[in-house]
């Protein structure tokens, strides 16, 4: 089964959204086998980031995903990487549409509420960053039955 991992940034934190992002991935089917609220560390954040290292803005990404904590999760499911990116929006809330994470709660680029994995291998790569495989539930909620043949 896919997974694929699930960051609530320190604004989506700070505003009262973990419930409100729960509830969607929930909703939608998704099985939460990782939940963790932690205080990132900056060498934490430096990996997860690491593909932007050489951009302008890599700097104050780091300090932003330090400043607060972070609800980290892992989902697991049928196409959950790209569902979930349909789920969160467009990483410009004022691009996304009107139902989405980002669409319905976010302001701007530098505060837009959520992290998720962009593709398989990246959502692999990022859940065994954030989490152990001890830190990690494997199990089939009774409903399945009821959502997936």
């Amino acid at each position: 089964m896919e997974r694929t991992f699930i960051a609530i940034k320190p604004d989506g934190v700070q505003r009262g959204l973990v419930g409100e992002v729960i509830k969607r991935f929930e909703s939608k089917g998704f099985t939460l086998v990782g939940l963790k609220m932690l205080e990132v560390s900056k060498e934490l954040a430096e990996q997860h980031y690491g593909v932007h290292k050489e951009r302008p803005f890599f700097k104050s990404l780091v300090e932003f995903i330090t400043s607060s904590p972070v609800v980290a999760m892992v989902w697991e499911g049928e196409g959950v990487v790209t569902s979930a990116r349909k789920i969160i929006g467009a990483t410009n809330p004022l691009m996304a549409e009107p139902g989405t994470i980002r669409g319905d709660f976010g302001i701007n680029i530098g505060r837009n509420l959520i992290h998720g994995s962009d593709a398989i291998e990246t959502a692999q790569n990022e859940v065994s960053l954030w989490f152990t495989e001890e830190e990690l539930v494997s199990w089939k909620p009774t409903i399945s039955p009821w959502m997936v043949e």
